[in-house]
């Protein structure tokens, strides 16, 4: 059985000049920065989640199918109560299957690092009573997901999720430190530090729109593993098998249409910042007027990782990946100034670098990175310059997306451009 493997990195979050944990993870091969393990998260090439069209409804010469359904979901960066900095966030609505008592919740940060969306129970209504999954025991399903900054740990419940004007009907989320399972399962605790409030998490949630269409998939579904799915019941949790159409999945793949992929469009901001950015999340590649790929690089993804490869300062870098969840850029330097978690060189620099994918294809990249503690002394809060260091990975966050339109297409999904995973810009 062939296994899709996409690795939760840490990435770093500045509130001042001070380091955060942050709720989305980008992908990586590697432990994360601090050396603790990050959890895997393989997704199948053979089993499709419920709800979502397999790749054998669409038509094998990059046809897609055409929708007229409102597809273009409001995002922004602005000022945070924590002080977080390059924190892209939108706004989700959640309803129990299939009736209309819903719930706007704010304050969720979209991430094209990881799969699926998880919600802090503190900001989800009790009168909002979503029906919880069960595992094969019959017991209520509990899910540990593990970023490079922490973990989070919770209940898996059902809900229709609604974004623009699409609905992904009954799909498995996380709902964080839900009540209705015990604490953290031992293995799941020792992952690093609780991200389990939204003061912890920066945000309600993750909104997770990455190339996979479930956040483990086939390996979870086939056998137990450490730090993924539980059974919970009488107190206690133990680790479980769990089918993938009951793993937290990426509602993208849950649409009836537009379900191949997003777009992110963010404006240009000024070299020390922009108080704040609002920019869209757009549904679908290929399949309305403003999706369309144009003259964009595609830059195919690994198939079992989705990652390309950063060629930077006479390095080579396998493990690379294309994150908004990160709120810098973050890769490893033996030139520029550190100051605390950040580079901090005494003048801007102009650098450049290339994406390569295993297909062939290049695109060469320019950026800056500038000094972090003067950026945050201008009081802004979007920055395209900021970047910190990490170990041997490079991690392309959410800097990079401004005055950029960069697709994330899924896995097995047909675009004009052909199937995902795969990067464009």
């Amino acid at each position: 059985m062939k296994v899709h493997v996409h690795l939760l990195i840490a990435c770093a979050v500045a509130a001042s000049a001070m380091l955060h944990g942050c709720g989305g993870g980008g992908g990586g091969d590697s432990a994360p920065a601090g050396g603790t393990p990050a959890a895997a998260a393989p997704a199948s090439s053979t089993t499709v989640a419920s709800g979502a069209a397999p790749a054998s409804a669409s038509p094998p010469d990059n046809t897609v199918a055409q929708s007229t359904t409102p597809n273009v979901q409001p995002i922004h960066v602005t000022k945070l109560d924590t002080g977080t900095r390059n924190m892209l966030q939108t706004s989700v609505t959640i309803c129990v299957p299939g009736t209309s008592n819903c719930q706007t919740i704010d304050d969720i940060q979209v991430d094209t690092g990881s799969q699926g969306l998880r919600i802090v129970a503190s900001a989800i209504s009790p009168a909002l009573a979503l029906p919880p999954v069960t595992a094969s025991n019959g017991s209520i399903a509990a899910s540990c997901t593990v970023f490079g900054s922490g973990y989070t740990w919770g209940a898996v419940r059902s809900a229709d999720i609604r974004l623009a004007g699409h609905v992904a009907g009954a799909t498995p989320i996380q709902v964080i430190a839900d009540l209705a399972v015990p604490a953290a399962a031992t293995d799941c605790a020792k992952s690093g530090l609780p991200m389990l409030t939204a003061a912890r998490l920066r945000g309600n949630g993750i909104l997770g729109v990455g190339p996979f269409s479930a956040d483990c998939g086939a390996a979870c579904a086939s056998s137990p593993l450490p730090r993924w799915y539980y059974a919970c019941n009488a107190g206690t949790c133990v680790s479980s098998a769990l089918a993938v159409a009951q793993q937290v999945a990426n509602p993208v793949s849950r649409f009836p249409a537009d379900n191949n992929g997003v777009l992110i469009e963010l404006p240009p901001v000024p070299d020390l910042g922009a108080s704040e950015v609002h920019g869209t999340l757009t549904f679908g590649i290929g399949s309305q007027a403003n999706n369309l790929l144009g003259d964009a690089t595609v830059l195919p993804g690994n198939a079992y990782s989705g990652y390309v490869t950063t060629e930077f300062d006479g390095r080579t870098f396998a493990t690379s990946f294309i994150d908004s969840g990160s709120n810098g850029l973050f890769f490893p330097s033996n030139t520029l100034t550190v100051c605390g978690v950040w580079y901090c060189p005494p003048t801007a620099q102009n650098l450049a670098a290339r994406i390569r994918s295993g297909s062939g294809a290049t695109r060469d990249v320019s950026f800056a990175v500038s000094t972090s503690t003067a950026l945050f002394a201008s009081g802004n809060n979007a920055f395209a310059n900021l970047a910190g260091p990490v170990g041997n990975f490079f991690d392309w966050g959410l800097p990079f997306f401004y005055g950029r339109r960069v697709f994330t297409a899924l896995e097995n999904r047909v675009t004009p451009a052909g199937k995902g995973p795969y990067y464009a810009f």
